[in-house]
């Protein structure tokens, strides 16, 4: 028996793929050098439209957004064309040099100029918040306290970019406010009286004197019958307005630390600054000082503290200041020795660009170290 055909037609779907197979054998067998393409009839053709949706807002921003840079791209190092705003060396070879290079070979500073630009950068060490208060002290007088609180000061200010104030709280007509051109009579007793009525800086500006350097001081009374009812209150008070205004405070204490001032400027001490001749009953009396501060609680204080070892007084010259040095070094964090300074010996206004190099770089050695002291303490 024959077998049996099928009576069923091909589908659709299978026709198509029949057709598509045998189009695909007939591209196969042809030599692509021998098509024409203009064999090929315009009618024979279809064109099929083709939709393209055209760009919404949405995308234009978007295209806007990965374009567009931050404000934090506009930096100095990309915008500013270094050739021209770069400082010339400092040092004489360095800087002559850099002139016959018309300023293409930049040799960098000479050692001197990078010493004082670091110490420089040590001193402006800024301070995250609040005040710091540097009282300065000794238990004898004559010692040069207030011409050391003066250089101190003056040193500060001159490279700090906020604000240094030195008060005077002399209990005994201090002469702090002598140091400086006088522009102001007035004193700590006016702060205390008008405290009320002080509402900013330029308020208070007008009970300081000034320097040169930027430096501020407040005088303490003048009658000395007056100058001994500054008391605990009182100094409180004067600190507190000058904390509002002022990143580093400077106290001149009185002679002694057994006056009533002394406490409030020992609890809000941050560092401190012991003041020693360099005979050796002042060697004494600033060792016993120290003595004292431990006994009384304030041990933290003094391990802290620095020496400032004025030279200019009677008797150094025959004292082994070596033998001194090595003496407060074990109970002190540094010693600095004030050299002697004939404006300074005067005892009238100090002018800072007048002193010789050798009082300025000590003045400028305290300066660095008692930042360095205070500057992570907490603040006011």
């Amino acid at each position: 028996m024959s077998p049996r055909k099928s009576s069923e037609k091909p589908s659709e779907t299978e026709s198509r793929e029949g057709d598509s197979a045998a189009d695909a054998a007939e591209v196969d067998a042809l030599d692509v050098e021998t098509v024409d393409p203009t064999a090929i009839a315009p009618d024979d053709v279809e064109a099929h439209p083709v939709m393209v949706d055209p760009p919404s807002d949405a995308d234009d921003e978007d295209a806007d957004d990965s374009d567009a840079e931050a404000s934090g791209t506009l930096t100095d190092e990309r915008l500013l064309n270094k050739k021209k705003t770069e400082e010339p060396p400092e040092g004489f070879f360095q800087r002559l040099i850099y002139e016959l290079t018309f300023h293409l070979v930049h040799p960098g500073d000479s050692r001197a100029a990078t010493e004082r630009k670091a110490l420089s950068a040590r001193i402006a060490t800024p301070f995250d918040h609040g005040a710091r208060y540097v009282p300065v002290l000794t238990r004898k007088g004559g010692v040069g306290k207030t011409t050391v609180t003066t250089l101190l000061g003056m040193a500060l200010a001159e490279v700090r970019d906020d604000r240094v104030i030195a008060i005077d709280a002399n209990p005994d007509r201090g002469t702090l406010a002598e140091r400086v051109p006088r522009s102001t009579a007035a004193t700590v007793r006016d702060v205390v009286k008008l405290v009320a009525g002080i509402k900013g800086f330029t308020d208070f500006a007008e009970l300081v004197s000034k320097d040169t350097t930027r430096l501020h001081v407040l005088a303490s009374d003048t009658d000395p019958l007056l100058s001994e009812a500054f008391d605990e209150d009182d100094y409180n008070v004067v600190a507190d307005e000058a904390a509002r205004f002022y990143s580093v405070v400077l106290t001149d204490c009185g002679t002694g630390v057994v006056h009533s001032v002394m406490q409030p400027t020992l609890e809000r001490a941050d560092g401190l600054v012991i003041v020693s001749g360099g005979s050796i009953d002042e060697a004494r009396l600033a060792s016993e000082t120290l003595t004292w501060l431990e006994a009384n609680g304030w041990g933290e204080l003094v391990s802290n503290c620095i020496v400032a070892l004025n030279t200019a007084t009677q008797g150094t010259n025959v004292v082994k200041l070596e033998e001194l040095e090595d003496h407060f070094l074990t109970r002190v964090r540094d010693v600095v020795r004030i050299p002697y300074d004939p404006m300074l010996a005067a005892g009238s206004v100090i002018d800072w660009q007048k002193l010789s190099p050798l009082t300025r770089q000590a003045a400028r050695e305290l300066a660095a170290l008692v930042v360095e002291g205070v500057a992570d303490r907490p603040g006011a």
